[in-house]
């Protein structure tokens, strides 16, 4: 559906800045208003692009076409290639918003892109600039957007998406009563090409899962041959819990991964294994990450992948050893199984470690000190969160710090992340849910 979704923001962008919606009413009640919709050019405006996915790419193009102005904001992609497609780009929304006379959005919905655009970054922008949504709803605050409609900081705005759909009776946009809005009710994919081509691949799949062949885009299991996948199969879900981990301590932009297969595990494919690790570390990040989409998002943010094979000695019969790095820092995360079915998280960066994958894990990095311990379990004592194991080491670089990984029973809000982290010897603690 890329291109029904890209034509659809394009056609918002017209229809908004030429007074499409209420030219047309006006007309069919037999009037004759031409000075009352006079609309304004996309030619030699300024359009920012939020996200440099399938669908923002295929809107940079057309807007270049026109004759706009485009700036990328995606601190994920790859910044040579979105120069090439003759684009600016920037890593700062900050230096981003304030460029706009239009902003279009396309990026996924996650924990850190919710109500992005609110009232705050919304005031950032240039007075009377236009936001056009049809990405997801909740990424634009609904409420923040009705209130800058209404004081004229945003001009207009074109919306595809909602915070609560369908129940578009429970949105604050359909109680402004301006010209300068159109609201629609989730159209982007909505074009007869694109529905009769989903219906066309879908069947293809079918077909060729039902003739013996193997899937090209299932969203839950590798597009990989079941002769790679049948051997490393028992070693598909730690590898991408090490992806998780390694994706929710590292901060900044994914450059590379490096993956070293030890022991047993050089003797196999491991083909299968860089796709978990790559779905884990990616989930972090987007929104809807799979087995099949996630090669290609790597590849497509300029992602380096290296996969080596190590005959170097191990203490364990099979090891993975991920490394990533960012323009910011590189960690890395060993996994095992030390027995048959029971898998371990093995070493953490500088610690050596023994933790098995629980959903909710707390990683307090600390000073080797008295009291360490119980300071951090009276701390989730007093929160009401359960310790259900841990483990405690030492800095195999004989360095003053250790590390507790304790396993808990429930979600870790940041308040108490951060009252974690005020506790005198703690350094950096890290919250991780896996996908269990």
């Amino acid at each position: 559906n890329t291109i029904a979704a890209s034509e659809h923001t394009i056609a918002l962008m017209l229809a908004i800045s030429r007074n499409i919606v209420p030219a047309s009413q006006s007309t069919k009640e037999g009037k004759w208003n031409r000075d009352s919709f006079t609309g304004i050019e996309l030619f030699g405006k300024t359009l920012g692009v939020m996200g440099f996915g399938r669908i923002g790419r295929k809107v940079v193009n057309i807007a270049l076409a026109i004759g706009m102005k485009v700036i990328v904001y995606d601190p994920f992609a790859n910044e040579e290639t979105v120069i090439k497609k003759g684009a600016l780009y920037e890593t700062s929304l900050d230096n981003f918003l304030p460029e706009l006379d239009y902003l279009s959005i396309h990026i996924p919905k996650t924990a850190d892109t919710i109500n992005i655009i609110n009232k705050e970054n919304m005031n950032k922008m240039k007075k009377g600039a236009i936001i056009i949504n049809c990405s997801r709803g909740g990424l634009v605050n609904e409420n923040d957007l009705k209130e800058a409609l209404e004081n004229g900081q945003i001009s207009a705005a074109a919306i595809d998406v909602y915070e609560n759909e369908p129940k578009i009776e429970t949105c604050p946009l359909i109680h402004y009563n301006g010209n300068n809005i159109i609201l629609t009710p989730h159209l982007g994919a909505s074009t007869k090409e694109a529905q009769i081509n989903v219906a066309l691949d879908v069947a293809s799949q079918i077909k060729k899962v039902l003739s013996g062949g193997y899937t090209d885009s299932a969203v839950n299991i590798p597009s990989l041959n079941p002769e790679k996948l049948e051997p490393v199969k028992d070693y598909m879900k730690i590898s991408e819990n090490a992806g998780e981990i390694i994706g929710q301590i590292s901060k900044g932009k994914i450059k590379s991964f490096e993956i070293t297969a030890y022991g047993e595990l050089i003797k196999l494919d491991i083909e299968p294994l860089v796709v978990a690790v790559l779905k884990g570390a990616l989930s972090s990040i987007f929104h809807d990450v799979n087995y099949v989409n996630a090669p290609f998002l790597a590849k497509q943010r300029g992602i380096e992948i290296k996969i080596i094979k190590s005959e170097a000695p191990s203490s364990y019969t099979s090891l993975l050893k991920v490394k990533m790095i960012t323009d910011i820092e590189e960690n890395d995360v060993s996994v095992s199984l030390i027995a048959k079915n029971i898998a371990r998280i093995v070493k953490l960066n500088d610690y050596d470690v023994i933790i098995k994958p629980n959903e909710h894990i707390l990683i307090v990095p600390h000073i080797n000190q008295l009291a360490m311990v119980a300071k951090v379990a009276n701390a989730l004592c007093e929160d009401n969160i359960n310790i259900g194991s841990m483990n405690v080491s030492q800095n195999i670089k004989g360095s003053d710090m250790s590390i507790m990984a304790i396993d808990i029973d429930s979600d870790l809000s940041e308040e108490m992340l951060d009252k974690i982290s005020k506790i005198d010897g703690v350094h950096n603690p890290k919250y991780i849910k896996l996908n269990m």
